[in-house]
């Protein structure tokens, strides 16, 4: 479990046969947690001045690739007593969502965010979100998407000084609306069943 709050920026050394090596002042250790953009990783490698993690074949199928050079965004995963801060991420990338426009305001800056439509419903005004693992407020939610504001002090310390219209990000929903949604679904499909059942009863007199 993450809090969406990013420990460093580190480098990015080499992404080759689904290892990403990265140079980092933090020092994991083999089999470690570490969320790299928002997604949940294992540390396979540990060598002088960083170390390496490797994606899975579904962790490759989500999230944005092409974005893992330069720098990128780590935070290890959370230790039994640390201080709880953000919101509750796990570092399950839920989709990729695109920046649309960017609005400059007095003190922040707007970013307006799509994602896929089937993903809107997990995205809640004034709710949390992860956008390339670091946790933020939903200020508005749009048609198809939801609009951002970002502080001077986050813009600074993040790599969303960087993005511009056009740049794919990591996008994981805020986990109690995921999970609401789906028992709503799970007792929806339940109703459904019943009725289908007393139908089909009927039926056969």
């Amino acid at each position: 479990m993450f809090t969406g709050l990013i420990r460093e920026l580190a480098e990015v050394v080499s992404y080759d046969n689904n290892i990403l090596t990265l140079r980092a002042s933090y020092r994991p250790k083999i089999g470690d947690s570490i969320a790299v953009n928002g997604a949940c990783l294992t540390v396979v490698s540990v060598e002088e001045g960083g170390f390496g993690v490797e994606l899975a074949d579904e962790t490759r199928e989500v999230i944005a690739l092409e974005r893992l050079r330069g720098r990128v965004h780590i935070e290890p995963a959370m230790r039994m007593g640390d201080r709880f801060e953000g919101h509750i991420v796990q570092g399950h990338i839920d989709t990729t969502g695109t920046v649309e426009r960017i609005e400059r305001r007095t003190n922040g800056t707007d970013f307006f965010i799509s994602i896929p439509n089937g993903y809107l419903p997990y995205v809640i005004p004034k709710g949390s979100v992860t956008i390339d693992g670091v946790s933020l407020t939903v200020n508005e939610v749009t048609d198809d998407g939801f609009r951002l504001t970002i502080i001077p002090h986050t813009l600074k310390e993040t790599l969303f000084g960087t993005y511009r219209v056009g740049t794919r990000v990591n996008v994981e929903t805020d986990l109690f609306a995921r999970y609401v949604a789906n028992i709503l679904e799970k007792r929806e499909r339940m109703k459904r069943r019943g009725w289908e059942e007393i139908e089909h009863i009927q039926s056969l007199y």
